[in-house]
């Protein structure tokens, strides 16, 4: 069934599909993944795999879902019906429903900490104080259960008032508030004694971290940024209409994304070496670091309110994105029982999200591979299924759908040129499958 709502706006669209980027993968997720493999070059890489791959993999979703008119697991079924291809949609489906699950457990913390920091319980504490404290929080069963779930009935409320009434509504709003609130902190940042240190980690590549490893974790960095690979866009330009300039909003949500990207940097790096804290604490660095940073300054507690609240934000409009694919999903355009759906929806979340929420108290000792539940959960998403999700959609859009209707999609309501046409579809068709499968194959040792 064909989606009825639509979009009200140019910038309702690309504010929303920016929020959908511009979430944990910018402020929480690139911070530490940077901080952990050099700085400078992941951050290069990142630019790279941004510009050359995933924005081409959004122009991508964008054909699909807008020239398909519908959910992620119908427009596949419209484009190519009696065939395999509708399972890109329930791939894309079940890894967003994955992502979902931990992704609101992170958005559980963030409240945690907010309240604490609302009612003056993060100021005065050393970084092993600080430390403690996060591990004391995320241990804590019914916390970061209540918390998940109050960030989940939070999200639900604005899914379930549908594309306008909800997810543009919310994101007109809470986009401009957060970047006035970086832009605060990063002013704040930069004028700290030694902070030009923390602007040369994040900004001058250190090669001897040029990996294959890095490669593959700043690949999986710019399709977690950009929410890309788990059809989100296909979702999502499907309430488009057909004047609507593709391309222009693909590159705007990109541009900010890098943006937002480089703002966390410069909010957190200068930050942590102008007081002499170590940037490659892992996923803990925005709960126990950036406490301990704001702590050392004047107006720490105001700065670190501000943080938070801007955290919240971000993680919000991202998880609204993730929710609507499932909600669309099980819709299939019946706008009559999206709010059923959506509750349905979020409680399955809450549910599959219980054992990361529990990962760091009572199912400590459980692990995969190595791993905690938490962290597994975290890597098959953005190592194997948002790439894996990527190269289908590539394939799908550069050997499945026609030439000629991708070129139409691309230049109705945007003008482009036949040459910028055939570099984006040499990217789309040759480009980005070749350089997902060879940094699968060189991380593994094969190339």
């Amino acid at each position: 069934m064909k989606n009825s709502d639509q979009w009200s706006s140019k910038i309702g669209f690309i504010l929303a599909a920016a929020g959908s980027a511009i979430g944990l993968g910018a402020i929480w997720k690139f911070p530490y993944m940077a901080g952990t493999n050099g700085g400078g070059v992941f951050f290069l890489l990142f630019i790279l795999f941004t510009i050359l791959i995933g924005t081409p993999i959004m122009l991508a979703e964008f054909v699909i879902g807008r020239r398909g008119g519908a959910d992620a697991v119908t427009s596949y079924r419209v484009l190519a019906p009696s065939s395999p291809w509708p399972f890109v949609g329930y791939f894309g489906t079940l890894v967003s429903l994955i992502i979902l699950s931990f992704y609101s457990v992170v958005g559980g913390w963030i409240l945690s900490y907010l309240i604490r920091s609302l009612t003056g319980g993060l100021t005065g504490m050393s970084q092993a104080e600080y430390g403690a404290l996060f591990e004391n929080i995320i241990s804590r069963p019914w916390e970061v259960l209540f918390t998940q779930g109050i960030f989940m009935i939070m999200t639900v409320l604005v899914v379930k008032g549908g594309i306008k009434a909800g997810i543009e509504r919310a994101s007109k709003f809470m986009m401009p508030a957060l970047f006035v609130l970086f832009l605060v902190l990063v002013v704040r940042s930069l004028t700290l004694e030694g902070a030009m240190d923390g602007v040369r980690f994040l900004l001058q590549p250190d090669w001897s971290y040029l990996t294959a490893e890095t490669a593959l974790l700043a690949l999986g960095q710019a399709f977690f940024a950009l929410s890309v690979g788990i059809s989100v866009m296909v979702t999502y330009s499907s309430y488009l209409p057909k004047t609507e300039n593709m391309p222009n909003s693909a590159f705007s949500v990109a541009s900010l994304n890098i943006f937002i990207s480089l703002l966390a940097g410069l909010v957190i790096f200068p930050s942590v070496f102008a007081l002499g804290f170590q940037p490659d604490v892992g996923p803990g660095l925005v709960f126990v670091v950036i406490p301990a940073v704001f702590n050392e300054i004047a107006f720490g507690g105001l700065f670190l309110t501000i943080f938070l609240v801007l955290l919240l934000f971000a993680t919000l409009t991202s998880a609204f994105s993730i929710l609507e694919i499932i909600v669309a999903v099980m819709e299939k355009g019946n706008e009559q029982k999206r709010s059923r759906y959506a509750w349905f929806a979020g409680i399955l979340v809450f549910v599959v999200g219980i054992p990361s929420a529990l990962s760091f108290g009572v199912l400590t000792d459980f692990q995969i591979i190595g791993k905690s539940f938490f962290d597994f959960a975290d890597f098959i998403t953005s190592n194997i299924g948002l790439p894996v999700g990527a190269l289908l959609i590539s394939i799908f859009t550069g050997y499945v759908l026609k030439k000629s209707a991708v070129k139409e999609e691309l230049q109705r309501g945007s003008g482009m040129s036949d040459g910028l046409f055939q570099v984006l579809y040499l990217l789309i068709r040759y480009i980005v499958p070749l350089a997902i499968i060879a940094v699968f194959l060189n991380s593994f040792g094969i190339l």
